[in-house]
Protein backbone atom coordinates (compact mmCIF):
# COMPACT_ATOMS: atom_id res chain seq x y z
CA UNK A 1 0.00 0.00 0.00
CA UNK A 2 1.05 3.53 -1.13
CA UNK A 3 3.71 4.97 2.12
CA UNK A 4 2.41 7.26 4.50
CA UNK A 5 3.67 11.23 3.54
CA UNK A 6 3.31 10.46 0.37
CA UNK A 7 1.22 12.79 -2.17
CA UNK A 8 -1.84 11.89 -3.55
CA UNK A 9 -0.76 9.88 -6.99
CA UNK A 10 -2.39 11.64 -10.40
CA UNK A 11 -5.57 10.01 -11.43
CA UNK A 12 -8.63 10.51 -13.28
CA UNK A 13 -11.51 8.73 -11.91
CA UNK A 14 -15.39 8.72 -12.19
CA UNK A 15 -17.58 8.91 -9.04
CA UNK A 16 -21.46 6.68 -9.70
CA UNK A 17 -22.74 9.54 -10.48
CA UNK A 18 -20.47 10.62 -13.99
CA UNK A 19 -18.69 13.40 -12.04
CA UNK A 20 -14.83 13.12 -13.17
CA UNK A 21 -12.11 13.57 -10.38
CA UNK A 22 -8.47 14.14 -10.26
CA UNK A 23 -5.89 14.49 -7.37
CA UNK A 24 -6.65 18.30 -7.35
CA UNK A 25 -10.06 17.78 -6.34
CA UNK A 26 -9.41 16.54 -3.42
CA UNK A 27 -7.40 18.97 -2.19
CA UNK A 28 -8.89 21.60 1.10
CA UNK A 29 -10.43 18.14 3.10
CA UNK A 30 -9.71 15.92 4.84
CA UNK A 31 -10.22 12.98 2.68
CA UNK A 32 -10.83 8.92 2.92
CA UNK A 33 -10.41 6.14 0.71
CA UNK A 34 -11.72 3.01 1.26
CA UNK A 35 -10.55 0.73 -1.43
CA UNK A 36 -13.23 -2.73 -1.67
CA UNK A 37 -13.24 -6.04 -3.78
CA UNK A 38 -16.77 -5.79 -5.00
CA UNK A 39 -20.53 -3.67 -5.22
CA UNK A 40 -23.38 -6.18 -3.19
CA UNK A 41 -21.23 -9.01 -1.67
CA UNK A 42 -21.46 -9.59 1.69
CA UNK A 43 -18.18 -8.04 3.40
CA UNK A 44 -17.91 -5.13 1.10
CA UNK A 45 -21.83 -4.38 1.89
CA UNK A 46 -21.58 -4.68 5.62
CA UNK A 47 -18.03 -2.49 5.39
CA UNK A 48 -20.26 0.46 3.19
CA UNK A 49 -23.67 0.08 6.06
CA UNK A 50 -20.45 0.94 8.33
CA UNK A 51 -19.41 3.81 7.03
CA UNK A 52 -23.02 4.81 6.44
CA UNK A 53 -24.05 4.33 9.79
CA UNK A 54 -21.55 6.47 11.01
CA UNK A 55 -20.80 9.06 8.22
CA UNK A 56 -22.60 11.73 10.48
CA UNK A 57 -19.20 11.20 12.87
CA UNK A 58 -17.00 11.99 9.48
CA UNK A 59 -18.61 14.72 8.41
CA UNK A 60 -18.99 16.34 11.83
CA UNK A 61 -15.17 16.23 11.67
CA UNK A 62 -14.90 17.68 8.40
CA UNK A 63 -13.64 14.39 6.62
CA UNK A 64 -15.07 13.22 2.66
CA UNK A 65 -15.50 9.84 2.12
CA UNK A 66 -15.46 8.07 -0.93
CA UNK A 67 -15.74 4.19 -1.56
CA UNK A 68 -13.39 3.14 -4.67
CA UNK A 69 -13.43 -0.54 -6.64
CA UNK A 70 -13.31 -1.72 -9.84
CA UNK A 71 -17.52 -2.10 -10.43
CA UNK A 72 -18.67 0.40 -13.15
CA UNK A 73 -20.41 3.59 -13.01
CA UNK A 74 -23.79 1.84 -13.20
CA UNK A 75 -23.44 -1.16 -10.80
CA UNK A 76 -21.78 1.93 -7.99
CA UNK A 77 -25.29 3.74 -8.71
CA UNK A 78 -27.39 0.61 -7.79
CA UNK A 79 -25.56 -0.66 -4.61
CA UNK A 80 -25.15 3.20 -3.14
CA UNK A 81 -29.23 2.83 -4.23
CA UNK A 82 -29.37 0.06 -2.33
CA UNK A 83 -28.08 0.54 0.90
CA UNK A 84 -28.51 4.41 0.45
CA UNK A 85 -25.46 5.33 0.63
CA UNK A 86 -24.76 8.60 1.41
CA UNK A 87 -20.63 8.71 -0.06
CA UNK A 88 -19.61 8.74 -3.79
CA UNK A 89 -18.41 5.53 -5.08
CA UNK A 90 -16.06 5.54 -7.25
CA UNK A 91 -15.34 3.63 -10.29
CA UNK A 92 -11.54 2.49 -10.96
CA UNK A 93 -12.49 0.13 -13.64
CA UNK A 94 -8.71 0.10 -15.07
CA UNK A 95 -7.77 -0.48 -11.89
CA UNK A 96 -5.23 2.78 -12.28
CA UNK A 97 -5.94 4.55 -8.46
CA UNK A 98 -5.93 0.82 -6.99
CA UNK A 99 -2.59 0.60 -8.66
CA UNK A 100 -1.06 3.64 -7.88
CA UNK A 101 -2.18 3.40 -3.85
CA UNK A 102 -0.66 0.00 -4.04
CA UNK A 103 -3.59 -2.15 -3.27
CA UNK A 104 -4.34 -4.17 -6.50
CA UNK A 105 -2.41 -7.34 -5.73
CA UNK A 106 -2.76 -11.07 -6.29
CA UNK A 107 -4.70 -13.19 -4.17
CA UNK A 108 -6.15 -16.89 -3.75
CA UNK A 109 -9.23 -18.17 -3.22
CA UNK A 110 -10.09 -21.80 -3.36
CA UNK A 111 -6.19 -22.42 -4.65
CA UNK A 112 -6.56 -20.12 -7.09
CA UNK A 113 -4.43 -16.90 -8.10
CA UNK A 114 -6.12 -13.62 -9.73
CA UNK A 115 -5.43 -10.22 -9.47
CA UNK A 116 -7.81 -8.09 -7.07
CA UNK A 117 -8.93 -5.18 -4.48
CA UNK A 118 -7.33 -5.38 -0.97
CA UNK A 119 -9.80 -4.24 1.59
CA UNK A 120 -7.49 -0.94 2.50
CA UNK A 121 -7.84 2.50 3.67
CA UNK A 122 -6.09 5.98 3.23
CA UNK A 123 -6.29 9.44 4.51
CA UNK A 124 -5.35 11.90 3.12
CA UNK A 125 -4.60 15.95 4.34
CA UNK A 126 -6.24 19.01 3.15
CA UNK A 127 -3.05 19.65 1.49
CA UNK A 128 -2.96 16.35 -1.03
CA UNK A 129 -0.58 14.35 1.34
CA UNK A 130 -1.49 10.38 2.43
CA UNK A 131 -1.20 10.50 6.03
CA UNK A 132 -2.10 7.16 7.13
CA UNK A 133 -3.06 3.95 5.80
CA UNK A 134 -4.99 1.26 6.95
CA UNK A 135 -4.48 -2.01 5.33
CA UNK A 136 -6.52 -5.16 5.72
CA UNK A 137 -9.74 -3.66 7.66
CA UNK A 138 -12.73 -5.96 9.06
CA UNK A 139 -15.35 -5.08 6.77
CA UNK A 140 -18.11 -4.79 9.91
CA UNK A 141 -15.88 -2.79 12.45
CA UNK A 142 -14.55 0.02 9.59
CA UNK A 143 -16.13 2.73 10.19
CA UNK A 144 -15.42 2.32 13.84
CA UNK A 145 -11.50 1.56 13.64
CA UNK A 146 -11.40 4.53 11.31
CA UNK A 147 -13.13 6.81 13.64
CA UNK A 148 -10.66 5.71 16.58
CA UNK A 149 -7.73 6.07 14.58
CA UNK A 150 -8.08 9.45 12.40
CA UNK A 151 -8.49 11.42 15.37
CA UNK A 152 -4.66 12.02 15.84
CA UNK A 153 -4.25 13.41 12.29
CA UNK A 154 -7.18 15.66 13.12
CA UNK A 155 -5.55 17.50 15.45
CA UNK A 156 -8.60 18.16 17.28
CA UNK A 157 -10.43 16.95 20.56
Amino acid sequence: MIEPNTPLPSFRIHDDQGTEFTQASFQGSWTIFYFYPKDETSGCTAQACSIRDSYSEFTKRGIKVFGISKDSVKSHQKFRNNHNLPFPLLSDTDHSMAIAFGVWAEKTLYGKKYMGMERSTALVNPEGIVVATFPNVSPEEHATFLLEHIQRFLGKE
